[in-house]
């Protein structure tokens, strides 16, 4: 937790403009590799601090898990492998995200708040978003990810290579869960630290209580609803 309070904090520091993120190209043109890496730079940061306390309950079933199967008091290299290839799997999302974002820039979609300028292209985000909250594939991801527990009794790896391959595929599981959601910080700004917070808040509540399922339905349609909206409604 404390390097997600690390992660928020240097977020804001970004968001308020302290620290320099993503440089916009000037006119138009394609970003240079240096701020190519910058931007992936900022969507790891990012993406630090929204899953970190999102998979914070795996860690803990991890170190119960740990504890009782191969002993000692305190597992940390089994929870730093299981982090370790959990991330993994977000550094790559992070690595298609800037990518996707230096499109956006080099179509000069994207405003210098990193929001979409496009209302047909931001809505249809937004409905593509919705529709897939009720998808089949969304919902098996979803299953996993609520159930740590169950998790690891039944697939459970030994040593660091295997808490490392069990956290890649968590991390496979909650990148099938959240992929879509992530990708509407172009709609809502990609360094609103709001929209970021309330997407944190809301993957939490859907994936740890018993209103996840009605919850993540409820939120498709009300995404779906504001895509139409956005795209088709008055200016």
């Amino acid at each position: 937790m404390v390097v997600a309070g690390l992660a928020w904090w240097h977020m804001g520091r970004m968001a308020s403009g302290a620290v320099p993120c993503h440089p916009a190209a000037p006119d138009g043109k394609p970003w240079s590799w240096p701020e190519l890496g910058s931007a992936v730079a900022m969507w790891m940061v990012m993406m630090g601090g929204m899953m970190l306390p999102i998979v914070s309950p795996w860690l803990l079933a991890l170190s119960g898990k740990a504890r009782e199967a191969e002993g000692g008091p305190a597992p940390f290299p089994a929870l730093g492998a299981f982090l370790g290839g959990y991330l993994a799997v977000w550094s790559a999302y992070s690595l298609l995200a800037a990518a996707g974002q230096l499109a956006l820039q080099r179509a000069a979609l994207l405003s210098g708040e990193g929001v979409l300028t496009h209302r047909l292209l931001a809505g249809g985000l937004l409905v593509g978003a919705g529709v897939y909250q009720w998808s089949p594939f969304r919902d098996a991801c979803m299953t996993h990810c609520r159930s740590p527990f169950a998790y690891f009794l039944a697939h459970w790896r030994p040593g660091r290579l295997g808490a490392f391959s069990m956290g890649a595929r968590h991390g496979l599981h909650c990148a099938g869960c959240c992929w879509a959601l992530m990708g509407l910080s172009f709609v809502f700004g990609v360094m609103s630290l709001t929209w970021m917070a309330g997407l944190t808040a809301f993957l939490l509540l859907e994936k740890t209580t018993s209103a996840g399922p009605w919850l993540g339905r409820a939120g498709g349609v009300l995404l779906f609803a504001g895509g139409l909206w956005m795209a088709f409604g008055p200016a």
